[in-house]
């Protein structure tokens, strides 16, 4: 049995946890049709037309096989004759700057004013200026579903994050691609022959 103090304390730290992960939004837009039936299989015009959805060639590369890769997974079948669904994606990469207000208390102590030459002094670093500015980048990944018969769209999400380090951005890209992946997955329910 825990104790109160251990509860709290895990609970402290899985609020903690999750509050560092960046949280990814999915939207659901373009629904001209709803999904009428179970889409069995699918083709990805990216890859047939080589058509690019991100600047990286890698980036671009890696979200294709990992598509395919998701679907197939579900249950869904490639066919690029004759698919149930065609899937289009491309990304809004928009770089951006966040200000910070780094507010430090102007009085030491809680209030007491404590005579510091110091601190007072105009050429200490303690009285530049306490905004920082950061850069990051908002970064968008649009999938459409397009009912190839219909030629309407099924849906389209757009699964956005903040990217605030390069060497972060492949997970970032992965873990959206997912998060809308499976949106569609959970209202397309496939029975696996």
């Amino acid at each position: 049995m825990l104790s109160p103090k251990s509860i709290l304390l895990i609970a402290f730290l899985s609020l903690l946890y999750l509050s560092s992960c960046s949280s990814i939004e999915v939207f659901k837009e373009n629904t001209e049709i709803p999904l009428s039936k179970p889409y069995q299989s699918f083709v990805i015009v990216n890859k047939e037309l080589n058509i690019k959805g991100f600047e990286e060639n890698f980036i671009d590369e890696m979200v294709r096989i990992e598509l395919q890769n998701q679907l197939e997974a579900a249950g869904m079948v490639y066919d690029a004759k004759r698919p149930d669904v065609v899937i289009r994606y491309n990304s809004n990469e928009d770089p951006r700057k966040k200000e910070t207000v780094n507010y430090a208390n102007p009085y030491p102590f809680w209030g007491y004013r404590v005579y510091d030459p110091w601190f007072f002094n105009p050429y200490s670093m303690q009285n530049m200026n306490r905004i920082s500015v950061s850069n990051y980048e908002l970064l968008q990944v649009i999938v459409d579903f397009i009912d190839p018969i219909q030629d309407k769209y099924l849906m389209t999400l757009t699964a956005v994050t903040e990217v605030s380090n390069p060497k972060s951005k492949q997970k970032k890209v992965i873990k959206s691609l997912n998060s809308a992946t499976q949106v569609f997955l959970n209202s397309n329910p496939i029975n696996p022959k």
